[in-house]
């Protein structure tokens, strides 16, 4: 579950939280006393020795953290809502397993247990009715984190489709179970999960406070004659991406700032090699975790005869101020988009851009 992985789409682990976001917010949780006596954040951890990992050979885990309280995973993103806080996560759990340099991490919905017999037990959940781990207080006050699937990071089926050599590889060991957490301070686990994906200063802020609401911006590319020497596959000799002073007004119609960038309109305009004349098309983007995520729209009166769903580009800043745009589904505007030979794939230098800051004038149509 990494940020930085730089164009995703709706897996099956996003499609069920999506589902059960609705069935649990964090008003439906009861606090957890055992955990957190004072109502406020928790933190249990244990970071094994050489020698306990010498005696248990099956255990891949080196480190193990949970935290319960607000998520401490992720950061200010494209998303105007915090994703994690809306679905009502109150407990997640990073481990870190022998030789690796960044912990993985999940993050579920715990509560105490209905079970018979669970009194005193905890149960988190994960999206599709899984089970993230099982929670109880040993008489030391020690977290006992019980009934970690080895295939937690990887997904339910995931041994049939991964095969079992490479299925052990992934998964977590076969002694990865029934781990004895100390207490430790909050900001153990909130610095702990910061491993997960370092902060890189040269990124900067999010787009969506990058990129202002009220504003217009263009970036681009003129490619070289001697680049496009090199990549003899790449269609794309100029490309802008703007938002000019008509959608800045469009989006301030409808009275939405609050939910930058959820609805902002922007510009795509493309040469080729084939032509010279400029090829443009408009997307309606949202706010995706750290990306933008826009999607074809249909010139008003036009009735699209293709699921212009699928017709989607990603936004993503790059270092030290450029923009990263990716074309993943044949997407730019090179030929109409329900044209039969624009539903194949992008050719493969076609489809991440790394593009400049220009002036609006370079943008005009």
């Amino acid at each position: 579950m990494k940020a930085s992985k730089i164009i995703t789409t709706a897996s099956l682990g996003i499609a069920c939280a999506l589902v059960l976001t609705a069935a649990v917010t964090a008003d439906e949780l009861a606090p957890l006393k055992q955990l957190s006596p004072d109502g406020g954040s928790a933190c249990f951890g244990r970071v094994y020795d050489a020698d306990h990992l010498k005696a248990h050979p099956r255990q891949k885990v080196a480190r193990i953290f949970f935290y319960y309280g607000p998520d401490p995973v992720s950061r200010p993103s494209e998303d105007p809502s915090d994703g994690l806080a809306s679905a009502g996560y109150n407990g997640f759990m990073t481990t870190t397993v022998r030789g690796a340099r960044e912990p993985e991490w999940v993050g579920g919905w715990c509560r105490a247990s209905e079970e018979e017999g669970g009194a005193g037990k905890i149960r988190c959940g994960m999206e599709c009715d899984r089970t993230m781990a099982e929670l109880s207080l040993d008489a030391e006050g020690r977290l006992v984190v019980g009934g970690v699937a080895r295939d937690i990071y990887l997904g339910g089926g995931s041994e049939d489709e991964l095969g079992k050599a490479e299925y052990d590889r992934q998964a977590l060991g076969a002694d990865d179970d029934g781990f004895r957490l100390e207490r430790k301070p909050a900001a153990d686990c909130k610095a702990e999960f910061a491993r997960i994906d370092p902060v890189d200063p040269a990124l900067g802020d999010p787009l969506r406070v990058r990129l202002k609401p009220d504003q217009p911006f263009c970036y681009g590319r003129d490619y070289s004659v001697e680049h496009l020497a090199s990549h003899p596959n790449q269609l794309t000799q100029t490309i802008r991406v703007f938002r000019s002073g008509a959608e800045v007004a469009a989006f301030a119609a409808k009275g939405k700032a609050a939910s930058w960038p959820n609805g902002a309109d922007l510009v795509v305009a493309v040469t080729t090699r084939q032509k010279a004349t400029r090829s443009v098309q408009t997307y309606s983007c949202e706010g995706e975790a750290d990306q933008w995520r826009c999607v074809a729209t249909a010139p008003a009166g036009d009735g699209p005869s293709c699921d212009l769903s699928q017709k989607e580009i990603y936004l993503r800043r790059g270092a030290n101020g450029t923009m990263m745009l990716a074309n993943p589904k044949a997407s730019l505007p090179f030929a109409p988009l329900c044209q039969a030979d624009a539903a194949t794939e992008t050719k493969s230098d076609d489809r991440v851009f790394r593009l400049q800051a220009m002036p609006q004038a370079a943008c005009a149509q």
